[in-house]
């Protein structure tokens, strides 16, 4: 039997989306899942993929941004694929929430064809991680590394469909290259800057099915401003669901 975590009921993009996430810190939604909605170029219509979903908040800000898509995710823990489908219900968002695991190639196959995909992987290599099971396993790769996930996202997706992936700065060589072994080039680099002049924390990355362009340098997204409110750009993608990329 799976037991639900204790949630609270938050929102995101200035209450547009409407939030149940577990009390336990290392598994509730940030800015990061916010700001990879932001960036997938997704049109009305199209079909889009989540892998390691929790509880839907990157899938669901990019529904509010973008309406008629068809959702589909997939989250290992039952627990909160469970709750991620509790939020496409509450949001009247048309998902499909799955319980799988990324290592399941073929189950990513049988979800294709779809025309992006995207995913908030788990930071950092195996090795020291929290002891809370949930924690560890939203900050620390349980066994799969970046080029499982890049290969999960990539296995269904159409030919020129774009993946996307929020990683820190310090993995961001190696995203690029796991997304090389997935068949996904042309590379679009987009730095996320905690303020002007400071080095950037986190990346998103984004790369297109059989694309063979080389890879681009974006001028990124300044966060905060010298007083640590949010700038204007970046509250437009964090309140106002404004896209960061065309």
């Amino acid at each position: 039997m799976t037991i639900p975590p204790p949630v609270t009921e938050d929102t995101l993009l200035g209450g547009r989306v409407r939030l149940r996430q577990p009390v336990q810190g290392g598994l509730r939604a940030g800015l990061d899942a916010v700001l990879l909605a932001a960036a997938l170029p997704a049109r009305p219509g199209q079909r889009v993929l989540e892998a390691g979903c929790g509880s839907g908040a990157a899938m669901l800000c990019l529904a509010a941004r973008v309406p008629g898509l068809a959702l589909l995710a997939v989250e290992r823990d039952p627990a909160m694929a469970a709750l991620a489908a509790e939020n496409a219900t509450l949001n009247h968002a048309e998902a499909e929430v799955i319980t799988g695991d990324v290592a399941d190639l073929p189950l990513a196959r049988r979800l294709g064809p779809y025309d992006h995909a995207m995913a908030n992987p788990p930071y950092w290599p195996g090795g020291t991680a929290p002891p809370a099971p949930g924690r560890a396993s939203a900050t620390h790769e349980q066994g799969a590394t970046l080029a499982d996930w890049a290969a999960f996202l990539a296995a269904g997706l159409r030919h020129g469909g774009t993946l996307a992936l929020v990683l820190p700065a310090a993995r961001f060589d190696q995203g690029a290259a796991a997304l090389r072994a997935a068949s996904c080039g042309g590379t679009l680099l987009l730095p996320l800057w905690p303020r002007a002049g400071v080095a950037a924390k986190r990346v998103l990355l984004l790369a297109r099915k059989g694309g063979r362009g080389p890879a681009i340098l974006a001028p990124g997204l300044v966060l905060h401003a010298a007083d640590g409110s949010y700038t204007a750009a970046a509250q437009a993608a964090l309140r106002d669901a404004a896209a960061l990329t065309a």
